[in-house]
């Protein structure tokens, strides 16, 4: 493919990052809150709001934010999918507000993580969100047929190499990663974000993207260590791995959201006692993990809201349990599974309009704070009935039990906590814990309980 150099606008736009102070994101969660908050399609207004009066608050480390880059027109959830420029003119807000957002959250304590869609750009032709004009192939001051893979037809074969990170992603004119100019601009696009102040990205299809690719896009950063969070989908015998990717900054593990599902469905929850490296996934330490996101949310691959307390104790698992950096979904009710944010991605208030807002259920949230206060602490004092009833502790930090059964149970666990009065941040009940570390207590059915140090008073 032919050489060129930077479009003016892309070349500026890395000019300016180039000057300035490198941001202070971490190469990866764990920092010392690691849990992001998905706001999927909220506005940029939106999750400024949300982010004062409530991620912050709760202890969220991070809140993810959906593509801001214009794309295609449409009501549907993945016209954001379909860039067709990268100037920040989406459905969500402009780029003063995409500025405000970063520089609210930021002072609430709360650093934004941009998913960012570079693998491919559209499917079809016509005006964007921000008036650019474009064609599939021909995105004038950008990309042009130059800058496309030679492979046009669709990947349909996942145990080929070439056609998973050639071909076209559902029929979307796949950009060639291989071509310097193609990664300097997407470099650019990245380093125009990183201006703005965010903290890392979510790299939307990386599977799709060969992780030498991907590396060299990074090393063009002008904070190479801004926190990456690759989304590789295992596939067993497939051509392309997520240990592949490992090397370029954490990778989503969506066998942990899979394999929940089946075990809080039809399995046992005392199958989970391992749960992690223990099941063939990736390390910890590089892992995202979440219970669902907005693909799976919709084709059945993991649980979702509709499935009511199995979700929320799925969460308070994820929240408990130190395995991987926890993502929490948090979308918009939906039947058809197409449709796009109410009011355009504007949140006039939580559990209205449609907005589910999981990332604020009570139980989900306690468990934010749980997370930050047990940081560190190992799994000990593991107790199952060998079906869907658990508890363990984390060290001397915290202790949790959840109870999946179809009945209450009562009885009485043995913790590594020191003797004194906690709060149960599950029920609002506070519990207290005798001088041999015991305490007692009744869940109810599709109930949790859980105590950290530090929160005695509910």
């Amino acid at each position: 493919m032919a050489r060129r150099t930077l479009p003016g606008v892309l070349a500026l736009a890395a000019a300016a990052a180039m000057g300035m102070n490198p941001t202070t994101a971490q190469a990866s969660p764990p920092g010392t809150k690691d849990v992001t908050a998905v706001l999927f399609e909220w506005n940029f207004a939106s999750v400024a709001k949300e982010c004062t009066t409530a991620l912050g608050p709760a202890g969220y480390g991070y809140v993810q934010v959906s593509p801001p880059a214009e794309h295609i027109q449409g009501a549907q959830w993945w016209t954001s999918y379909q860039p067709v420029s990268y100037k920040i003119a989406g459905r969500l807000g402009d780029r003063t507000a995409f500025r405000t957002m970063v520089n609210t959250c930021h002072a609430a304590g709360v650093k934004v993580v941009v998913d960012s869609v570079v693998n491919h750009m559209s499917a079809g032709s016509g005006t964007g969100t921000g008036g650019s004009s474009y064609t599939k192939y021909d995105y004038p001051g950008l990309y042009s047929s130059y800058d496309f893979d030679d492979c046009t037809g669709r990947v349909t074969d996942y145990r080929d190499r070439y056609n998973v990170q050639h071909c076209e992603l559902v029929g979307l004119a796949d950009l060639d990663t291989g071509e310097p100019y193609v990664r300097g601009a997407i470099a650019g696009y990245l380093n125009d974000l990183l201006t703005l102040g965010v903290d890392g990205f979510r790299i939307d299809a990386a599977k799709h993207i060969d992780t030498a690719d991907l590396a060299d896009i990074r090393s063009r950063l002008t904070n190479p260590n801004a926190y990456w969070k690759q989304e590789v989908i295992y596939g067993s015998g497939e051509a392309v791995q997520p240990t592949e990717y490992t090397g370029n900054g954490d990778v989503q593990e969506f066998r942990y959201a899979y394999d929940l599902k089946r075990v809080f469905t039809n399995e046992n929850l005392a199958h989970l006692k391992n749960y992690g490296e223990g099941w063939g996934y990736l390390s910890g330490s590089a892992a995202g993990v979440f219970v669902d996101n907005h693909d799976t949310e919709r084709n059945g691959s993991t649980l979702n809201y509709k499935d009511g307390a199995t979700y929320t104790l799925a969460n308070v698992f994820m929240l408990a349990w130190p395995y991987g950096a926890p993502d929490v979904n948090s979308g918009y009710e939906w039947s058809d599974a197409d449709a796009g944010p109410p009011n355009g991605g504007a949140v006039s208030a939580c559990w209205q309009d449609g907005w589910k807002c999981q990332h604020a259920w009570p139980e989900i949230r306690s468990m934010v704070a749980f997370r930050n206060a047990t940081r560190g602490a190992p799994v000990t004092d593991w107790w199952d009935n060998g079906g869907d009833a658990i508890a363990f502790g984390r060290g001397a930090k915290g202790y949790v039990a959840i109870n999946h059964e179809s009945s209450s149970l009562s009885r009485t666990y043995q913790t590594s906590l020191p003797s004194g009065t906690y709060c149960d941040v599950q029920s609002g009940r506070t519990v207290s814990v005798d001088s041999g570390g015991r305490f007692t207590a009744t869940l109810g059915a599709g109930t949790a309980l859980a105590v950290f140090a530090g929160k005695s008073s509910c």
